[in-house]
């Protein structure tokens, strides 16, 4: 009997868009069971917690159809190749959105590979209607008043409103996400 081939898709996810749903998507052809990893990734400053990005996370993957792949979200706060390891995984999926990526990726694969070569990782290409989406980006036009409905769910737009509401509320200078 085969063994499942087991993926890892890291990533903060603060917050999940678009593209990373695509990649989501996409690495479901390429895996038996995916493991989506929100990084802790505290250094980064996330707009949300990890136990809210987990939520955001598993509601948008909860929406979508991957042909029977099996899908599970999780958080780490340990090196990226521990946490493929823990967890069984043969391959590291990656997001490629521009050459700007290209660099800091193929850096981090090489070590990785130095770490277990055991461990390949893969890049999938943004496709061409998300490559420009980053949550950086979204998090700023979001905060600025900007229309975000084409970058991420409903779900993820109104968390982002709420967001942005309660630093208006305290004093900050956000101005409310157009969700709609």
């Amino acid at each position: 009997m085969l063994h499942p081939r087991i993926g890892v898709y890291p990533g903060t996810f603060d917050p999940i868009t678009n593209g990373h749903l695509d990649i989501i998507m996409r690495a479901t052809r390429l895996v038996d069971h995916l493991i989506v990893g929100v990084a802790l990734n505290a250094g980064k400053g996330p707009l949300f917690t990890v136990e809210e990005r987990l939520k955001m996370v598993r509601e948008d993957v909860a929406s979508l159809d991957t042909g029977g792949v099996t899908v599970e979200v999780r958080s780490f706060d340990i090196l990226l190749m521990h946490f493929a390891m823990e967890s069984k995984a043969t391959i590291i999926i990656r997001g490629l959105r521009a050459v700007s990526d290209f660099e800091y990726e193929f850096q981090m694969a090489g070590m990785n590979a130095r770490l277990n070569p055991k461990v390949e990782t893969a890049f999938l290409m943004a496709s061409d209607r998300h490559q420009f989406i980053s949550s950086r980006f979204v998090k700023e036009i979001g905060r600025l008043g900007g229309n975000i409905t084409h970058f991420v769910s409903p779900r993820v737009a109104a968390a982002l409103a709420a967001r942005f509401a309660d630093e208006v509320g305290n004093g900050d200078l956000g101005k409310r996400v157009q969700t709609g």
